[in-house]
């Protein structure tokens, strides 16, 4: 059997799905979809939705000759329902609320209105990622016609849509509640409001204007309506032929709802993964609108994109804090994966996330050293200059590639800002006790007797027996001793290795000068 066909990472299993699709309808070619509303800021859930999308796309090109595209779609005729609390100049937005999104005025003042605004930042990101896409506007491709055929056979089947749609409402929006959304004439707001007759031959629909309260006809046709969101999302994959979407946890019975619309028009509803949330700090589900988590910007200002990428590759189907506190980890799995991608065979690789961050040629780390060590290392430095500490890492390291030298050199810079911003008031070096004094100076004579370039495994072996000799078989406490009186912290790298980065002369000197508890 081929290694791929025994690959078992989910993006495999995602692409099987499309496989079989293929298979069985006699596709010609593939359309994976992910939606975004620009009602906010776009936040890094939009991005981890176009990432992982990407990794099934890439998955399936490796199964199947059919030709795959991812498309990006924009809902930006939405309307403008809700002021997001992090954006300037709310007074300006307050007075354009119910209209579609691209009727919005920029807040910055750098676009023709608001979606324009996040559609470029949305596109800036995923661009500088690399991504293959097509990038659609709901405001665009309604006014152009796009949706015509298939906004006819809503309106032919208006009934039955709305039989499939009113047992999902409140009784209160069951008596407002249509599939179309007519445009104003006059405000331009997008309406919702109930349908008094539906005129197939002229492609119409007679509504009571809410303002006037007199009645009025609007096509639906060529933008003057849009479609309500769930009614939108499966029109959308009947209208592109998408054969794949995600989403995520919270949009599980409206996936259903949408598919049931989608059938109805005669498309065909996706393949599907539900995927869960990203959550904040405080376990919140992060919002658009809110602003609250951490954003793309943010996390890319602490640590290069293949943490991040790595962060979305892990368990999709989990719950995950998307906070700055998971960075460091998130870096250090990055370079757990990437050094074990080149000595594995092929079957392993297939499902090793770099190979799927990388599409299947990953960077070469097998020297790269973890981000956990490298804050260590700025706080034994007691340095913000980034040449001091890469000369450090160089003389550990030795000779590497080039690749494997240039990821580390941005990991300091990364590890510097990080360190400074999050860490350094939080390591507060204890106060060792007499027995930890004792422990400590012992562990510094050992050192003394050491040859300077001994290898990590000789400094380890000595501080274990250090440790067995002051603390028995309390080897725990040994180390917290060594992470608490040195760093501040209650756990830390390998002590082994860290010595040997740091160099065994300046490890003892941090030592006599932590066993003085001199904090500065």
């Amino acid at each position: 059997m081929c290694p791929i066909e025994k690959a078992k990472s989910w993006p495999f299993e995602e692409a099987r799905k499309i496989l079989r699709r293929v298979q069985k309808y006699g596709l010609e070619n593939v359309i994976l979809e992910t939606g975004y509303g620009p009602s906010g800021l776009p936040h890094i859930g939009t991005f981890g939705e176009v990432l992982r999308t990407t990794f099934v796309m890439r998955a399936f090109r490796r199964l199947s000759d059919v030709p795959a595209k991812i498309i990006v779609f924009s809902d930006d005729m939405d309307g403008f329902r809700k002021v997001p609390d992090n954006v300037p100049n709310k007074d300006v937005l307050e007075k354009h609320l119910e209209r579609p999104l691209t009727s919005v005025p920029d807040p910055f003042g750098e676009y023709e209105s608001f979606a324009h605004h996040n559609n470029a930042m949305l596109r800036r990101f995923l661009d500088s990622f690399g991504f293959e896409y097509e990038f659609r506007s709901s405001t665009e491709t309604y006014k152009s016609g796009g949706f015509n055929d298939c906004l006819t056979r809503v309106l032919e089947h208006f009934k039955e849509i709305m039989e499939i749609m009113l047992p999902s409402l409140r009784e209160e929006r069951q008596k407002t509640y249509s599939p179309f959304l007519p445009i104003c004439q006059k405000t331009g707001k997008v309406l919702q409001v109930p349908i008094k007759e539906i005129k197939l031959e002229s492609k119409s629909l007679i509504y009571e204007n809410p303002e006037t309260g007199a009645l009025e006809e609007s096509s639906v046709l060529d933008g003057h309506c849009k479609l309500q969101w769930k009614a939108d999302w499966g029109m959308r994959w009947a209208a592109f032929g998408v054969s794949y979407e995600m989403n995520g946890k919270d949009l599980i019975d409206s996936f259903k709802l949408s598919a049931k619309v989608c059938e109805k028009i005669g498309g065909v509803s996706p393949e599907n993964m539900v995927y869960e949330l990203f959550l904040d700090e405080e376990g919140r589900k992060i919002s658009k609108s809110k602003g609250n988590g951490i954003s793309m910007n943010e996390w890319l200002r602490y640590a290069p994109q293949e943490s991040l990428a790595l962060y979305m590759f892990q368990s999709p189907q989990r719950a995950k804090r998307l906070y700055f506190d998971v960075i460091p980890n998130a870096m250090d799995d990055y370079i757990d994966a990437a050094q074990k991608f080149y000595n594995d065979d092929e079957e392993r690789r297939l499902d090793n996330p770099v190979f799927h961050i990388h599409n299947g040629t990953p960077l070469r780390c097998e020297c790269c050293l973890k981000f956990s060590m490298l804050l260590n290392l700025v706080q034994a430095c007691s340095t913000s200059d980034e040449t001091i500490i890469l000369q450090f890492v160089k003389k550990y390291v030795g000779d590497v590639p080039a690749e494997s030298m240039n990821l580390m050199a941005r990991m300091v810079s990364y590890a510097v800002i990080y360190y400074n911003e999050f860490i350094a008031h939080t390591r507060i070096p204890q106060k060792p006790d007499t027995l930890q004094t004792q422990a400590l100076n012992a562990l510094r004579e050992e050192l003394l007797n050491k040859n300077e370039n001994a290898a990590a495994e000789e400094l380890q072996n000595a501080v274990f027996s250090v440790g067995k000799k002051f603390f028995g078989d309390d080897l725990k406490r040994w180390f917290e001793t060594i992470y608490g009186v040195l760093f501040g912290s209650k756990s830390g790298p390998k002590i082994g290795s860290f010595i040997s980065l740091y160099g065994i002369s300046n490890t003892e000197k941090l030592i006599a000068k932590r066993v003085s508890y001199d904090q500065q």
